[in-house]
Parts: structure tokens; C-alpha cells; sequence
């Protein structure tokens, strides 16, 4: 075997290294999701043929039968690839970066084979026998390659085992106090929580208008679906009956330079404003416009208990969610009954900020932020999918609205009940100047700051949470 084909072999482990971590791991964070279920278990078991391959090319040459067992293994890995390309783009919609490195990654697997072949073939003419071959560093480097895949084989099959045990409630159960079939306009219906209330909606025999910026998007909304990406496109005699307005550029992707906070402020004006618009020309108003905001509505209060009548404090949090609030209510001005939902933090596997921190809390590399004791204000998502239908539903709910669960957790105890349902110590934590020099205000009022907010009006019209307790709530989703 040349050096140039141990060249490309060692290429091909680097690019594999990279897209599992960074992509399965990291960012698309497969472990945790049920819907790559099958996915995972190709990974498992390409993984596990890479570390048979490794220890045959580092250790032995093979000749007659037995190096045809190696031709097999090759082409088992190629059909396992293919399945596996397919299982991607009918599952999840891969990010440029994983199409670029898996395009690389097949460009050099190419490579590998013109040169492995020629060497398999001249083994196979040979009489049948087996010689160990130590090539010194490349056989330890090969073995270490070895374990490296065999390892993150064993890690795929116990995700995937996992993922099995794993079960979400019934989308169409969860907005059963919406009675009748109603029409409901969701903006935001490909996102987090969009997409749930969309499945749900459209379970239960409702009928749901859809408004996506990216056709691409579409997939993820299950039928019957009415797909707009134009509110212009809705004629003025469409019925809605209510609209949620969930619409908006993330606001924890990325640090809060000047050019992020205008465009996470502007996006959701706008698209209120012509939500807003929209509600002006329609022949038929709806009942009700649900309008997302958050609970950074209040600023930072350190330990002060906050309800929907609490005042707040001046920062960017605010003056976003305050921006939103205010673009939504020329609509009570049409005669439509406007709720501003002041969402807390959204517990799911599928999004939101749970899945940064499932990854490095699973291999033990998870703790508090800061001194931990800023407060943790959060619902399970179902929890908030039941609670958005129960506002629709209930014709005296107005105004601003907390919808977050009623027994709110500091961050030291957030972190601690993560670590014990994952069977984790939850003891690195990150010092709070170190944040600060890295995410500047986005660290301080997202991740050292806090709200410790109850939701005294959901409870007083008499709405019950599945999940009142962080240990519930866990237990429910993980």
C-alpha cells in the first residue's frame, strides 16, 4: 500500500471525524432525534465496518478468498452510503456544509478505490494465506482508527435503542378545547413551536394556512396543509377564524452585533404589520390574533417574582419584545381580541435552546453558567401547544399572557435535573466573565440573566399544565 493512498485514507478519517461531530453530534444533533432513527443505525453499522477495514489494512494482508471478504466489505460500505444519502434527504434537510463535506468525502472515496482496488486484486490472485504486517506507526495510528470508529458505532446503536424508547403525545390531542373546525392562520408554521401547532391543528380537523418564506420548508408541515408565502396571496374573503403569529429571525444564534439586533426586531415587526394588514382587508375579522413576545419583555429583576402585571426593565430584550407587542395591537383597533404571549423557555428535543446543551451534558461536559442562580422561567412545549389553543378558545383571555410553566427553577437547579435524568455530572461550569468577553449582551441577559416568571393568568382561567415540574417535564421529553 503507497503513501498516497494512506494520504487519502487519512483525508477520508478527518472528513468523517468533522461531519460526525460537527454535524451529527453538534448541530443537527441526530442523537436526539426521533425521526433519525434508521439513520443512525446506518451509521452504526458503517462505522463498525470501519473499524474492521482499519485493523485488516493495518495489520494483515490478505490473499485469494480472503481479500474478496475486503472487495465485500468495500461494497457493502457503498450501498450503506447511498441507503444512507437517501435516508437524509427523505428525514431532514441537510445543511450546505454536510452536502459540501459529503460530496468531498465521496470524491476521495473514489480516489481510494482506484488506488485500493489494483492492490485487493493482486492479493486475490494470490494462494489463499493471511501475513501479519507491522508498518509501525501507521498500524497503531490504523489501530486508534479502529476503536475511534467502533466507538462512535457503539454510540449510534445505543442513541438509536434510545430514541426507540423515546415518545411524543399525540399532536391532535393537544388543542382539544379548541371545539368546532376552525381555520387558523399560523406565521412561523416551519419553526419549533409552529410546527407542532401546525401538526396538531391540522390532527385534530382543523384547517391550517401555513405562511413559509422557504418552499423548502414545506415538508416539514404534515398534510392537510395550506402553504402561503405571501399573507398578499390570502383573498379578502378567506375565513380565518384566528391567527398565531409566530414569526421571527432567532434570536440565539448568533451574537447581537447592531446588523442582528435590527434584523431581529424588524423582522417581527413586519411581519405583524402586515398580519395587521391583512386583518384590515379581510371581509370576515378573525376571532383572535395570537402574537408571540417573551418573557425578556420584563428586562432582568434577579429574583423578583414577575407576573402579567409587573413592570419592566429597560434592555435589548425588552425593547424587542415591547416592539412586537406594540405592532400587534392596532388589530384590537378592528375589533379583534389580541393576546401577546410572553414565552419562556421551550423545552423539546427537536429545537429550541435544550439541544446546545444535550450534546455536552450526555458526555459529561455540562455545569452551570455564571454563579447559577439567575432564573430559569420554561415550558415544556406541548405544555405551550396546549396552552396557545386554550387562549383561542377562551374569548376573555386578552393582553399580555405568561406562558411559562408555574414552578420556575434557578440555573444551578436546571443544570442539576438535566445531569440527573441523563445520569450525567452536571459539575463544568462556565465562569461568567469569560461569557461576557465572548457573547457581550447576548450572554448577559439570554445566559446570566434571568426572569423568574409565573403565569398567573393562564392558572387563574383555570388552564392545567401537564407539566408543572422541570423533573415532569424531563421525564416526558428525554
Amino acid at each position: 500500500m503507497t503513501a498516497l493512498l494512506w494520504t487519502l485514507i487519512a483525508i477520508q478519517i478527518v472528513m468523517g471525524v468533522f461531519d460526525t461531530f460537527y454535524h451529527h453530534e453538534f448541530t443537527e444533533r441526530l442523537a436526539w432525534r426521533p425521526s433519525q432513527r434508521f439513520e443512525l443505525k446506518l451509521h452504526g453499522i458503517r462505522n463498525m465496518l470501519y473499524a474492521l477495514l482499519f485493523l485488516l489494512l493495518g495489520w494483515l494482508e490478505v490473499y485469494g478468498a480472503l481479500a474478496l471478504l475486503i472487495v465485500a466489505v468495500l461494497v457493502a460500505e457503498i450501498v450503506i452510503t447511498l441507503m444512507d444519502f437517501v435516508e437524509e434527504d427523505l428525514s431532514r434537510r441537510l445543511p450546505p456544509s454536510e452536502r459540501i463535506n459529503h460530496t468531498l468525502l465521496a470524491i476521495n472515496y473514489g480516489a481510494i478505490l482506484v488506488l485500493l482496488l489494483p492492490v485487493l486484486i493482486d492479493w486475490a490472485m494470490q494462494p489463499f494465506g493471511v501475513m501479519v504486517v507491522n508498518q509501525g506507526l501507521l498500524s497503531i495510528a490504523a489501530t486508534a482508527c479502529a476503536v475511534g470508529a467502533s466507538l462512535c458505532g457503539v454510540r449510534d446503536f445505543a442513541a438509536m435503542r434510545r430514541l426507540g424508547r423515546m415518545r411524543s403525545a399525540p399532536a391532535h390531542g393537544l388543542v382539544e378545547k379548541l371545539q368546532g373546525r376552525k381555520t387558523v392562520l399560523i406565521t412561523g408554521a416551519t419553526g419549533f413551536i409552529g410546527s407542532r401547532l401546525a401538526a396538531s391543528l391540522s390532527g385534530a380537523g382543523h384547517n391550517v394556512i401555513a405562511l413559509i418564506r422557504n418552499p423548502a420548508k414545506a415538508e416539514m408541515l404534515p398534510p392537510p396543509v395550506t402553504l402561503v408565502t405571501s399573507l398578499d396571496q390570502l383573498a379578502s374573503d378567506t375565513e380565518i377564524d384566528a391567527i398565531v403569529n409566530l414569526a421571527g429571525e432567532p434570536i440565539g444564534n448568533g451574537l447581537w452585533t447592531e446588523a442582528k439586533r435590527a434584523k431581529i426586531i424588524g423582522s417581527r415587526i413586519d411581519i405583524t404589520g402586515e398580519v395587521v394588514k391583512l386583518i384590515a382587508r379581510l371581509d370576515r375579522k378573525p376571532e383572535v390574533l395570537v402574537s408571540g413576545s417573551a418573557i425578556g419583555w420584563y428586562g432582568l429583576w434577579a429574583d423578583q417574582v414577575l407576573t402579567e402585571s409587573a413592570k419592566s426593565h429597560a434592555c435589548f430584550s425588552h425593547e424587542l419584545c415591547a416592539a412586537w407587542e406594540t405592532a400587534a395591537r392596532p388589530a384590537e383597533e378592528l375589533g379583534v381580541r389580541v393576546v401577546c404571549l410572553r414565552i419562556g423557555l421551550v423545552l423539546g428535543t427537536e429545537g429550541g435552546f435544550i439541544t446546545r446543551m444535550l450534546t455536552p451534558f450526555e458526555f459529561g461536559l455540562g455545569g452551570p453558567l455564571g454563579t447559577g442562580r439567575q432564573w430559569m422561567s420554561w415550558i415544556e412545549r406541548d405544555d405551550l401547544i396546549r396552552l396557545i389553543a386554550y387562549v383561542m378558545a377562551t374569548p376573555d383571555l386578552a393582553g399580555p399572557v405568561n406562558a411559562t410553566a408555574p414552578i420556575p427553577v434557578t440555573n444551578a437547579k436546571f443544570t442539576e435535573e438535566l445531569g440527573r435524568r441523563l445520569h450525567r455530572p452536571a459539575v463544568f461550569r462556565i465562569p461568567g466573565g469569560l461569557l461576557r468577553r465572548i457573547g457581550g449582551g447576548f450572554a448577559d441577559e439570554l445566559l446570566l440573566g434571568g426572569q423568574r416568571v409565573l403565569p398567573n393568568k393562564a392558572l387563574s382561567r383555570g388552564f392545567v399544565f401537564r407539566h408543572e415540574t422541570l423533573r415532569s417535564a424531563f421525564e416526558a421529553i428525554l
